[in-house]
Parts: structure tokens; C-alpha cells; sequence
């Protein structure tokens, strides 16, 4: 049973491991993914850097509407931003890709501060039609664009090098991905620790009560879209130093509903909603997938008759998530921690 969790400072409030089961916990996670290459074959290393991508991405997306309660359908076009931004500077200029990948944030952010506009005006379902305009405009450029994106054909990137080693194998794109990952949930759960966090807070719970109080709105909700867009377009980064091909059907509208039905699964308002739900959204079809190889011995035409099931059941599983487990994947585990706290005395 955990007691003896007084504050005597404000430092120890604001602390992100407030108990020691928390940093052990912490540090057990953190060897682990730090091992997890020497027992993982290809296709799990391939998953897990796609997981990097996704959590990257999620966590950006919760920033602004999980935190800011600003509602957006437009992450796949940020992330098309990012990833058109790294392979312009690496084919023709062929910076390092650290700074191609910052430089794609940074341009994904300018953009997200004009798609952010809107919602000085309206909010709600109005701000997500406005982002889905916004989407469709970026991939129209992305198409007509020719000489930048070469329209259709999209382009093909070069593999990031580091000290002049071409980093192709997923070992390599997994110890690169996760660690800059892993600064930006470190980062995004900093944030709520300051000022500009808290406002960001106070517009979710009531905006203009938080106007009056002093906070401005036109900074604070551009500022959100800024660094949700910045997310977005470095995890559009790494996705284009992972698939190596950019194209504007590399990211369609759909996959922005698969970063709002992951954050919304998992959690929103929670850094933690955001990793578990990119996960849970991530790995769960390619579980199913495992479901119809092991039944297709038994099913010669497995996948082709249960490839729709799958789909349905995917889709069950977020339905049964909105219906019995409204706060996600986050509230389940805070309520195991709550028992364990407890553990072995009852409430």
C-alpha cells in the first residue's frame, strides 16, 4: 500500500515520477526498449518504428484537441508536410537529416498556424470542417505542385545518413526513431508543467472564462496549432526516412480519423491516451491478421473470408471502447494503479 506521498516543495508537486514505484517502473521500460532489438525479429522492428511514428503524431494530435479541445482532421496532411519537407532538403540539398527533420516540424508548424486561423471564429464540428478544407487544399498543392513534388509520381528519399553510415535497417531506424519519440512525449508531458500548457487547459474548459482571466485566445490557440502541427510534421519525417517514397496518397483523409480515433481510444487530455491508443490502433489489425494465418490451415480461403471480419472487429473493438470505457485506454490503467496503491485493502 503506498502512503507517505506529502509535498514539500512545489518542485515535488510538479514532478512527472512523483513516487519510486513510478521511476522503477520508468527505468524498467526504459532498458527494455533499449534491449528490445536484440530479441525482435524484422517484422516487429518494422512495427515498432511504425508505432514511433504513430505515437510521435497521436501526441501532437492530443496537444490540440485532447488539451486545447480544438477539434482537427488535418494530422495526415501535417505529417504530408513534414514528409514532402525531408525529401525536398534531402535529395536537393542533402542536409543531415536531424535538421531535415526539425526544418519539417518547423514548416509544418507555419502552416498549422495559418490552417489555425479559423478557430479564432468558430470551433467544434465548424473547426473540423475547416481542417478537413485545409487537407484538400494541401494535397491539391501536393499533386499540381510538379516541380517540388513531382506531382503523382511522388519522390523518392534517400536513407538518412548518420556519420556517413546509411541508416536502412529497422535496427538502426528503431534506435533513431524512438529515443527522438521518446523526447517528445517527455516534451509534451513537460508542457502542462508551464504556463502555456495550463492555458492551453483553460481555453479546453471554458475559453472565454480563460479570455477573461487574461489569456489570449489568438496566441494561445495559434501557438496549439503550431505545436501540433510541429509533431505532426516531424513524425511526417521520420515516415518518409521509414517508407523512403512520398506520394500524396501517402497520407489520405482517412488516416487523420486513425489519429483522432487513437487518441480518443486511448485517452484524451492524457499523455499517456496518446501512446496507448496510436498502439492499440497500430498493432491490433496486424493481431487479427495473426488470427486469420493461424485459421487459414483450417480455411484455405481464411483471408479472403475473414479479411472483412477483421474489419469489422476492429471497429467493434473502438465502438465497445466510446460505449463502456468513454475515458480510454489511460482511465483503465490509472484505475489498476489506483488498486494496486490499495493492494491487499479495499476501499
Amino acid at each position: 500500500m503506498l502512503i507517505g506521498t506529502a509535498k514539500h516543495s512545489y518542485r515535488a508537486d510538479e514532478a512527472l515520477l512523483t513516487t519510486r514505484p513510478q521511476r522503477i517502473w520508468m527505468g524498467v521500460l526504459a532498458v527494455g526498449l533499449a534491449l528490445a532489438p536484440l530479441v525482435l525479429d524484422n517484422y516487429w522492428l518494422y512495427l515498432a518504428c511504425f508505432v514511433a511514428i504513430n505515437v510521435a503524431s497521436a501526441t501532437g494530435l492530443n496537444i490540440l484537441t485532447g488539451f486545447t479541445g480544438l477539434v482537427s482532421l488535418g494530422q495526415a496532411a501535417f505529417m504530408a508536410v513534414g514528409a514532402y519537407t525531408v525529401a525536398v532538403l534531402e535529395i536537393r540539398i542533402g542536409t543531415p537529416f536531424l535538421l531535415n527533420l526539425v526544418a519539417a516540424g518547423a514548416v509544418a508548424a507555419l502552416i498549422g498556424v495559418v490552417v489555425g486561423l479559423p478557430s479564432l471564429r468558430v470551433k467544434g464540428l465548424y473547426l473540423a470542417i475547416a481542417t478537413i478544407a485545409a487537407s484538400f487544399i494541401l494535397h491539391f498543392v501536393f499533386v499540381n505542385w510538379q516541380t517540388v513534388t513531382n506531382g503523382n509520381s511522388g519522390l523518392s528519399v534517400p536513407p538518412a545518413t548518420f556519420l556517413g553510415t546509411p541508416l536502412t535497417d529497422y535496427v538502426q531506424l528503431y534506435y533513431v526513431f524512438v529515443p527522438i519519440t521518446a523526447l517528445m512525449v517527455l516534451g509534451a508531458a513537460n508542457l502542462f508543467r508551464t504556463r502555456i500548457g495550463r492555458a492551453f487547459i483553460a481555453i479546453r474548459d471554458r475559453d472565454i472564462s480563460a479570455e477573461v482571466l487574461g489569456i489570449s485566445l489568438l496566441r494561445y490557440k495559434l501557438m496549439s496549432f503550431a505545436v501540433s502541427s510541429f509533431y505532426a510534421g516531424l513524425a511526417g519525417g521520420m515516415w518518409a526516412y521509414f517508407f523512403r517514397v512520398v506520394t500524396p496518397e501517402s497520407f489520405p483523409f482517412v488516416y487523420s480519423i486513425f489519429f483522432l480515433a487513437a487518441i480518443i481510444v486511448g485517452g484524451m487530455g492524457t499523455i499517456l491516451g496518446g501512446i496507448l491508443g496510436a498502439v492499440f490502433m497500430t498493432l491490433v489489425p496486424e493481431l487479427l491478421r495473426f488470427v486469420v494465418d493461424i485459421l487459414s490451415p483450417v480455411l484455405p480461403n481464411a483471408g479472403t473470408l475473414l479479411s472483412p471480419v477483421r474489419t469489422i472487429v476492429f471497429g467493434a473493438l473502438i465502438i465497445g471502447f466510446l460505449v463502456f470505457e468513454p475515458k480510454g485506454l489511460a482511465e483503465i490503467v490509472q484505475r489498476l494503479r489506483r488498486f494496486f496503491h490499495l493492494w491487499p485493502f479495499k476501499k
